[in-house]
């Protein structure tokens, strides 16, 4: 069996299994059972002759055989339903969504969403612009934005006080890194124990914490918990700034791990051990109330992209 004789079935479960994470939630998705979706995707991977998901403990993702397939799954499953649409005179969703999003995300994770979106919803228009969490939180309430993509760290505390709270949800949860020059004596590890950080130059971000203010507020540097008072040797809001001068060696600079494949030449990036973990979320938040289709599918979006970083 080759891989051109995949039913649309198959490749409409894959294509829900990659984006969703886990077998369970592409079954409750899709109204299948779990062992269903096994067998689709068992059937996909026969006709595939390579493995396409690879497990792990908190569910499955795609092996790089699987990520050519998932590409072009995508493309197949939503020109199929374009021309069930067209068949049955049913017009693609419109609409314009505002979306904000903080400096983070902007790199990998938002151009990634647009075009998925572009891909699967071309009549949907996104207008976004970057601002700081409080500054998206305070845009939501005042109805200036649909969707926000916000910052969140320990201890996580509510984005605002004011009522009803904001409807969100976590799209990635993961540690903080340390950004080093690729010629520093710490880049030759495959990661960099606390007391290494001592004595350190650092660039950091051009604010630092709002004292009071919501989650995320704050902006990156040095390592956060360090025991001394750190030497900031350049400030930067500029993610790309900062990436260059730590390659021209300057200096360091704590960065979520969202940046790590958008890091330049001449930048590793290491994980720190030695210290309590620092965790980073990326929250989606909207108001309560029941959204609007446009914006449910730029939400699709959002989480499908979140899946790939």
């Amino acid at each position: 069996m080759a891989l051109g004789d995949a039913s649309l079935v198959s490749l409409r479960v894959f294509r829900e299994v990659a984006e969703r994470g886990t077998l369970t939630a592409a079954a409750a998705a899709l109204g299948y059972t779990e062992s269903g979706v096994s067998r689709q995707i068992a059937a996909l991977e026969r006709a595939a002759g390579t493995p396409l998901l690879e497990r792990h403990h908190k569910g499955v993702r795609t092996t790089p055989a699987g990520q050519i397939v998932l590409h072009h799954a995508a493309a197949t499953v939503d020109q199929m339903d374009a021309a069930a649409r067209e068949v049955a005179g049913i017009p693609d969703e419109t609409g314009t969504v505002m979306l904000g999003w903080f400096a983070s995300t902007g790199a990998l994770l938002l151009p990634r969403a647009l075009s998925t979106l572009h891909d699967k919803h071309p009549a949907i228009i996104v207008k976004s612009c970057e601002e700081s969490t409080p500054r998206l939180v305070r845009a939501l309430r005042a109805r200036k934005m649909d969707l926000a993509l916000l910052a969140s760290t320990p201890p996580y505390r509510p984005l605002d006080t004011e009522t009803p709270a904001l409807v969100t949800e976590t799209l990635t949860e993961r540690s903080l890194r340390l950004a080093v020059p690729a010629s520093h004596p710490l880049a030759g590890g495959d990661y960099v124990d606390v007391t290494d950080l001592h004595g350190q130059r650092w660039i950091s971000g051009s604010g630092g914490p709002t004292r009071g203010g919501p989650a995320g507020s704050r902006q990156l540097g040095a390592w956060p918990g360090l025991d001394e008072r750190p030497e900031i040797a350049h400030v930067a809001r500029d993610w790309l700034a900062k990436f260059h001068l730590v390659a021209a060696g300057f200096g360091l600079t704590t960065i979520p791990a969202v940046l790590e494949d958008a890091v330049p030449p001449g930048v590793r990036v290491l994980p720190v051990r030695g210290s309590p973990s620092e965790e980073w979320r990326v929250l989606l938040a909207r108001l309560p109330g029941d959204p609007s289709e446009p914006v449910i599918r730029v939400a699709e979006a959002l989480r499908t992209a979140a899946l790939t970083i």
